[in-house]
């Protein structure tokens, strides 16, 4: 099969993440005889200082004629500690889920074995989790409009704006992987206070009428916090707004012992993107130190989703399991007294894994 992917690296780490991902997206290539072709281009701070572009229309030419994203991270704290910044790192990924179309970020939750001992919760709580958020991307506060400050900058205001198209379909797109998992959703809004919540309620029950075998729950976002703390095996599948689901789904990520470890993809119209979930880290940049599970495991999501090929998929995740067991991991997730391997060197070893892996 021919795999045509634009390679956006990004700030921070992610060059380093990304180069193991692609070892992995190599490995796995030459391992089922696909047709391997890619094309790299600059997004974030990097893209900024190269063009005055975090988003660069060349960048985005390169996505809208690919198969599937591969992303790592933006971010610079140059952008960061300057608020009278007007062009962010941040503003071109923004820009990258408008302008493909990007509206639903899908994150897998899981628990690994080898790691319990890492999460802040108690093992009981986190032995077996296994869900899915999924977030709307381009509406609501971050992308309404009118947004702005006072001319006297003492007053600032953000609009958060939701049509029912938007909530259609993302909370369709929920019920379907419900349907495909435990049959279980759960709509997280805040309806007792905002209008866009109560509008997401109402369009979520006319919808539910259609998945008579699903079963449905509504919890307040602030529930919703509490309860993936208290009870994190009891999410199957949820669905929520943009900054709801920008807070939560990190929130969900820590309880696994490290964000390193967990994928990401943004599905919509156009091209989809595969990313983890962490940011860029930039104090570990070039230190060859960052865990790059997270972004390995979002190769196979790409695999799965953009390429429907799970069996390349599947053999990334058993050699990212294999590579926890033998404990060839970066130093976030080490165990004590073992020496932690470099973020290059477990690389590496999931590619040649996968490589020596009998079909």
């Amino acid at each position: 099969m021919k795999l045509n992917l634009a390679v956006l690296a990004g700030d921070g780490i992610g060059p380093e993440i990304i180069e193991q991902a692609m070892k992995a997206v190599k490995a796995i290539s030459v391992k089922f005889g696909h047709e391997l072709t890619y094309r790299t281009a600059l997004t974030g701070a990097c893209a900024i200082k190269a063009t005055g572009d975090p988003y660069p229309d060349e960048t985005h030419e390169i996505c809208m004629a690919s198969d599937a994203v591969l992303f790592g991270a933006i971010g610079s704290p140059e952008f960061d500690n300057n608020p009278a910044a007007k062009v962010r790192p941040e503003q071109g990924l923004l820009a990258m889920r408008k302008k493909l179309g990007l509206y639903a970020n899908i994150r897998p939750v899981t628990t690994f074995p080898s790691l319990l001992h890492r999460s802040p919760l108690r093992a009981e709580l986190v032995d077996n989790v296994d869900f899915v958020c999924i977030r709307e991307l381009t509406g609501g506060l971050y992308f309404g409009r009118p947004q702005g400050r006072s001319e006297d900058g003492n007053t600032a205001y953000d609009t958060c704006v939701y049509t029912r198209h938007e909530i259609e379909r993302i909370v369709t797109l929920g019920f379907e992987y419900a349907m495909k998992r435990r049959k279980k959703l759960t709509v997280v809004d805040k309806a007792n206070i905002l209008a866009t919540s109560r509008l997401w309620r109402q369009v979520a029950q006319e919808i539910a009428v259609k998945y008579p075998e699903v079963e449905m729950e509504y919890l307040f976002v602030d529930n919703a916090a509490m309860r993936l703390i208290q009870w994190p095996g009891s999410f199957d599948v949820f669905v929520t707004e943009n900054m709801f689901g920008d807070i939560l789904t990190d929130e969900a990520s820590v309880i696994t012992g490290s964000l390193g470890m967990l994928p990401s993809a943004s599905i919509g119209l156009h091209t989809s993107v595969f990313e983890p979930i962490h940011g860029s880290w930039p104090q570990a940049a070039g230190k060859n130190i960052a865990n790059p599970v997270a972004t390995i495991l979002s190769a196979a999501l790409m695999f799965e989703y953009a390429f429907d090929l799970h069996r390349e998929g599947s053999l990334i995740r058993e050699a990212v399991a294999a590579s926890l067991k033998a404990n060839v991991v970066t130093e976030d997730i080490a165990p004590a007294g073992h020496t932690p391997s470099s973020t290059s060197a477990v690389g590496d070893w999931i590619a040649e894994y996968i490589l020596q892996s009998t079909l």
